[in-house]
This record gives structure tokens, C-alpha cells and sequence, in this order.
């Protein structure tokens, strides 16, 4: 017997099963939330999209919205008490205007925790996002000339 998560698993085609996209399912995430954390992640939502066009969105770990390009960016995950975004390499990125404010003492990860009432700056989120997007890219190159080289 499949448990009712198997429900949200993507397909290969970027569909859930059930039929859901991953953007429809973000949007039901918001939807559910109906209070500050909803409006925050959706928010956020928007300046990722505005910030890296590109950007795919991802269902992934049994709910949790991914944006990705060339690589995870960011994942959002939602508590009781605060709205998660937390950059895959996050520690690999210049954070001039001081976002981050958890998971500081990974060498990898990088996070910004969103209470309720706080005020996002938006233009130094869209940096990050567009950083962590360029990260990934760069990455993502090197990669492919390493393997085209040898």
C-alpha cells in the first residue's frame, strides 16, 4: 500500500502524480498557510521569479518549495514561527546587506528566517537570488568544460 505522500512525487515529465505541477502546488502551500507565513512565502516567491526568470520551481522532501536553476537556489520551508529560505550554497556567496541570519556555522548552507512583522528588503534578496543562480551556472560550466577537456 503507497502512503498518501507518493501523491506529491514528481514524474519524470515535472508533473506530480495526481497532476499537480510544482507551481500549483506551491500556490496550495500559500493557500493552506492563509496567514503571514503564506503571504511571506509568496512574496519571496515573487522577488525569486523577478530576480532569475528562469527560475524552475521544484516539490521536493515530501513539500517543500524549490527554485532552481543550474542547481537548487533556495528552498522555503515554513514553521510555526518563521519562513525559511535557505540558499544550497549560501556560504559560497557575498552577503553585503547581511540577510542570512541562521545556519551560519555550515560551510555549505545559508539561511534567512522571515518572523512575522518583518520587513524584506527586497533588492538585496534579488541580488542573492541572482548570486546563487550565477553560482550555480558557473558551476555548472566548469563542470562541462572538465568533462569536454578530459
Amino acid at each position: 500500500m503507497k502512503k498518501a505522500t507518493a501523491a506529491m512525487k514528481k514524474s519524470d515529465s515535472g508533473e506530480a502524480e495526481g497532476g499537480a505541477s510544482p507551481s500549483q502546488l506551491i500556490d496550495a502551500r500559500i493557500e493552506e498557510l492563509g496567514d503571514w507565513r503564506g503571504e511571506v512565502l509568496a512574496r519571496v516567491r515573487a522577488l525569486i521569479k523577478q530576480a532569475e526568470p528562469e527560475v524552475v520551481e521544484e516539490w521536493k522532501w515530501r513539500g517543500v518549495p524549490v527554485w532552481e536553476r543550474s542547481g537548487i537556489i533556495c528552498t522555503g520551508e515554513t514553521y510555526k514561527s518563521a519562513v525559511k529560505l535557505t540558499f544550497a550554497k549560501g556560504a559560497s556567496l557575498q552577503d553585503p546587506s547581511g540577510l542570512f541570519n541562521s545556519s551560519l556555522d555550515g560551510n555549505t548552507r545559508r539561511a534567512i528566517d522571515f518572523h512575522e512583522g518583518d520587513e524584506i528588503d527586497e533588492e538585496a534578496l534579488k541580488v542573492l537570488v541572482r548570486a546563487a543562480a550565477a553560482l550555480n551556472m558557473s558551476a555548472k560550466a566548469a563542470a562541462s568544460r572538465k568533462k569536454s577537456s578530459g
